[in-house]
């Protein structure tokens, strides 16, 4: 990464969460997982905005729905034209389904600046405690006479995987029942497998992330999973977790092929006739 690229992020991500942490941990009576969960709240608050823009745009596009199950119909396969049809629906309705992911590429930053602070503020080496000097503001004296901080937390050393595999579980599943709730159901067999595969597919990208990185991380993931299931409950109600999947529009049979009577050839007439042999 360029010098000039990772001064920034130190600047403007790193630092910033780095010494916010510390501060919190010191309110929190020196507890760094509750200062986890302070932290998690304030970051949802700060992206309430964002994160109710992507709840009316979920609960548009389910409102919806019945609409695009009929344009579905009517253009049955013409899937260019079912894609134009349903941009001009959304245009119509005011509906941005960017909207739905700009949350979620918002806070891959915070992801990895928590992260990164959480691995400088527990650091316990030599090494370790210089590297952390280095993005302590020179300013803030509390922060300087703060540290080292204490890793424990219930059974967890926040700078470690959980070794029971809690918190794994428990983002894994709150991870799968917000997704589940955000979800459109749409009636297009394709696009419905696209959409349980990715609901299958990131809560376990998650789980098995939180098994290899530090259970302060996942701390942070589940807390703020459990917020956002609130929020959306409180917007959508429970959106799609309770519902089955739309099924798609029956194909309509093939018409019968009309039979036709033929009128018997003269020399076909004449064969059926010397062989059965012809009453007269």
């Amino acid at each position: 990464m360029p010098a000039e690229v990772t001064l920034a992020w130190n600047l403007i991500i790193l630092q910033p969460m780095l010494n916010f942490l510390i501060l919190l941990y010191r309110v929190t009576f020196s507890n760094f997982g509750v200062a986890i969960l302070v932290f998690t709240l304030v970051i949802r608050v700060l992206m309430l905005p964002l994160t109710l823009k992507q709840l009316h745009a979920s609960r548009s596009m389910m409102s919806l729905q019945p609409k695009m199950q009929e344009l579905q119909k009517k253009h049955g396969k013409d899937r260019e034209k079912i894609s134009q049809e349903t941009m001009k629906l959304y245009k119509e309705h005011g509906v941005n389904p960017l909207g739905c992911a700009l949350p979620t590429l918002v806070q891959f930053p915070i992801w990895i600046g928590l992260y990164q602070s959480i691995i400088q503020a527990l650091a316990d080496t030599p090494e370790g405690l210089l590297s952390l000097s280095q993005h302590l503001y020179g300013a803030l004296q509390t922060v300087w006479t703060t540290v080292p901080l204490n890793n424990a937390f219930l059974w967890l050393d926040l700078a470690r995987p959980d070794p029971f595999y809690v918190l794994p579980v428990l983002v894994g599943g709150s991870m799968w029942v917000q997704q589940k709730m955000m979800t459109v159901p749409n009636a297009d067999p394709q696009q419905a497998q696209m959409n349980q595969m990715m609901q299958t597919m990131m809560p376990l990208m998650f789980a098995f992330m939180t098994i290899q990185f530090s259970s302060g991380l996942a701390l942070y993931w589940v807390m703020s999973n459990m917020i956002g299931i609130t929020l959306q409950y409180t917007v959508t109600g429970w959106g799609s977790l309770f519902k089955p999947a739309p099924k798609s529009a029956p194909k309509p049979a093939p018409a019968p092929a009309a039979i036709t009577s033929k009128p018997a050839s003269k020399g076909g007439k004449k064969k059926a006739d010397a062989k059965y042999g012809k009453k007269r």
